[in-house]
């Protein structure tokens, strides 16, 4: 079943190269043929290079392997734009063809009709008109594929580059009726997905640090996936967020990928970091006289899509004081469906990265495949949802359209 999927996946970019070094090269211009031919091979050989990695991983192993995969983004994007490229010239095929049954079956009528009416003599003697030399098929598909290429080329340049750099400080004010007035103004920074690993070292979350703690937060929550699948970047992780402060706190929720790491590691990990974890359970924080109730839930262990968690959050939240103005840290946002029936004010998440792709023109993400909550704000009733877009990426590293983010959050009372 491996070997049969791997081949699915490599026969598109097979196909795509056997179709183009028949239809690109010039037959009327040899020397430029051979040369377009090469160019091709060496193309498609350099960035189809790291399938015999992949491929030994889908037949004797884990695809979600710690090991580094040479150009890793390069690659992904190249197969991304591969996929794309097939089924364009399928879609051009197909219409080839069907265009030209169309004139075939008019250019019959015509001539029958054509020739029922017209002295054929008189045909020869009429004016004809000169027209430009129609666009071949040859130079059609050379055009197009030299034009999707530069513009592939060029998207996916700008997400490997999105995916490794800083993140976007979104600033967004939520307001809530029932909010304390000691609580009025607390400025609150998300985190979310870390993903400290290949492709999230140490300077990086070195640099994230250093600029989390320069917007100087009241506090900060974290919704999971501090660590990518290897808990050898636990210590890295520790020596970066160890100088992560803020007056009350940092507090943490676990995510999928923590549990994929080792639980008993990231938990350590969190704590050496100077962290306060939750995990099913409520941490207490008092500003200006009033409490601050942080039910943290643990990543489900039966999950489904858009779970709503609902006995996590009964379970978490029970420690809460009724006075309380209570936060959910949840790294699925799923949860929002069983937190907004329960009156809790604010859910914080992340887990989908945005999709790490989005499609602005017509407002689709690859996210939309897992979730309604994909990014951003949303309210249900009296309730509000924030899901972070994340900092790290898992698996591809393209973020295309989809920035990593850190979230300041500013709570005020609704006058």
């Amino acid at each position: 079943m491996r070997l049969i999927y791997l081949l699915l996946f490599i026969a598109p970019q097979v196909l795509l190269y056997l179709y183009l070094r028949e239809r690109l090269p010039d037959p009327t211009n040899p020397r430029r043929a051979r040369l377009v031919r090469g160019a091709l091979a060496a193309v498609f050989a350099v960035f189809n290079f790291p399938w015999i990695f992949v491929a030994s991983r889908v037949l004797f192993g884990s695809v979600w392997g710690t090991g580094r995969i040479p150009y890793l983004g390069p690659w992904i994007a190249w197969q991304i734009m591969g996929w794309g490229l097939f089924g364009l010239v399928a879609l051009y095929v197909i219409g080839w063809v069907i265009w030209g049954w169309v004139q075939k079956v008019r250019g019959a009528g015509y001539a029958v009709t054509s020739g029922a009416d017209t002295d054929i003599g008189e045909q020869r003697d009429q004016p004809r008109t000169a027209h430009p030399a129609p666009l071949s098929r040859r130079q059609f598909l050379a055009r197009a594929t030299y034009a999707y290429a530069g513009a592939g080329a060029a998207l996916s340049a700008y997400g490997i580059w999105s995916a490794y750099r800083l993140p976007d400080v979104t600033r967004r004010t939520l307001w809530f009726a029932d909010l304390p007035a000691g609580l009025d103004g607390l400025r609150i920074l998300h985190l979310s997905d870390v993903h400290a690993g290949i492709h999230m070292r140490r300077h990086q979350m070195e640099a994230l640090v250093a600029q989390a703690n320069a917007l100087r937060p009241d506090l900060i929550l974290q919704t999971g996936d501090m660590i990518d699948i290897d808990p050898a970047y636990v210590p890295d992780y520790v020596a970066a967020f160890r100088d992560l402060q803020a007056p009350l706190g940092v507090v943490t929720c676990l995510g999928n990928h923590d549990h994929y790491t080792g639980v008993h590691e990231v938990v350590n990990g969190v704590r050496e970091a100077g962290q306060v974890l939750v995990r099913d359970s409520t941490h207490i924080v008092e500003r200006g006289g009033a409490a601050l109730a942080l039910v943290g839930i643990d990543d489900p262990e039966d999950w489904r899509f858009d779970d709503p968690q609902e006995r996590e959050i009964e379970v978490a939240a029970h420690h809460a004081p009724p006075e309380a103005f209570r936060i959910l840290l949840a790294h699925r946002p799923g949860a929002f469906d069983g937190a907004a029936p329960r009156g809790i004010p604010l859910t914080l998440s992340g887990h989908i990265h945005g999709g790490q792709i989005y499609l602005p023109v017509i407002g689709w993400s690859a996210g939309r495949l897992i979730t309604k909550y994909v990014m951003g704000h949303f309210v249900q009733g009296s309730s509000q949802l924030y899901v972070s877009r994340g900092i790290g990426v898992v698996g591809v590293p393209i973020r295309i359209f989809v920035p990593p983010e850190v979230a300041l959050l500013e709570l005020r009372r609704t006058v």
